[in-house]
């Protein structure tokens, strides 16, 4: 309709109503392209907010995770140290308490990373929705960080830890796991960072076994080169959380005890 009646006046050369129509349709498209800019921004803010929530949200329990292994690892390196101080004489250790500490020494623990929200928007190139440039730039460092993975990979791989479990007997190794493994933490909790695995048990092994699985680890000097070994690189990573990273941890903390 509007089509025809331009046309008409076009005929009749009617060169102001036209003028006055083309402006019409011009402001019109205008006003319709700005509303749907408008809409698209505030969309875009939207899921910009959403995503920033959800990073901060992880990113909170990452915070909690890096508390976790410092914890952790210092106790691991405590009764491998308390281990190489019975096995060598400086402070000896009851037969019991030598297996629990030794067998405490090998382990390792590797908590659950969330990043699903950072993997998804570098993986669309979204990344820079996230407004907040401290809370971009920490998620950047936390997540590309190799020193997690280290850690777990060095637990995992330890020589001391594969010693133990091909010398010690095994119902030794299960009753000591059993009574004195390690702990499940639920995320969040800080408290129970310090009862993870340094925390008072008993294996109700007889005296008998616990005597000859202890002759073992004190009778052969291997047990002393890898435990030292792992006593060393264990106190690399702790070196890495608490010095190396320690503007990591910091900034973590400070958003840990901010105000959701």
């Amino acid at each position: 309709m509007m089509f025809r009646r331009f046309l008409q006046r076009l005929v009749q050369q009617q060169w102001g109503a036209i003028g006055t129509e083309l402006v019409i349709v011009i402001i019109g498209v205008f006003i319709g392209m700005q509303v749907s800019n408008w809409n698209e921004d505030r969309a875009t803010a939207r899921r910009a907010d959403v995503f920033t929530e959800r990073l901060r949200s992880d990113l909170r329990e990452e915070a909690w995770g890096y508390e976790m292994q410092v914890g952790y690892y210092s106790d691991v390196a405590t009764h491998g140290r308390r281990t190489l101080d019975a096995l060598t004489g400086r402070a000896p250790l009851p037969d019991e308490q030598l297996l629990i500490a030794a067998y405490r020494a090998t382990q390792f623990n590797g908590n659950i990373r969330r990043r699903a929200t950072y993997d998804e928007l570098t993986s669309r190139g979204e990344i820079g929705l996230v407004g907040d440039d401290a809370l971009r730039d920490l998620a950047q460092r936390v997540y590309t960080s190799p020193m997690f993975e280290d850690i777990i990979e060095e637990g995992k791989d330890s020589q001391y830890r594969q010693w133990f479990r091909l010398n010690l007997p095994h119902d030794v190794q299960e009753a000591v796991s059993t009574a004195c493994g390690d702990h499940v933490v639920a995320a969040g909790d800080y408290n129970g960072i310090d009862g993870s695995i340094d925390y008072p048990c008993a294996t109700g092994l007889p005296a008998e076994s616990l005597a000859a699985a202890a002759a073992i680890l004190r009778n052969d000097p291997q047990a002393v080169r890898l435990l030292r070994l792992r006593v060393a690189d264990v106190g690399t990573s702790l070196f890495n959380l608490t010095i190396y990273y320690a503007d990591m941890r910091d900034a973590l903390r400070a958003l840990a005890k901010a105000t959701p």
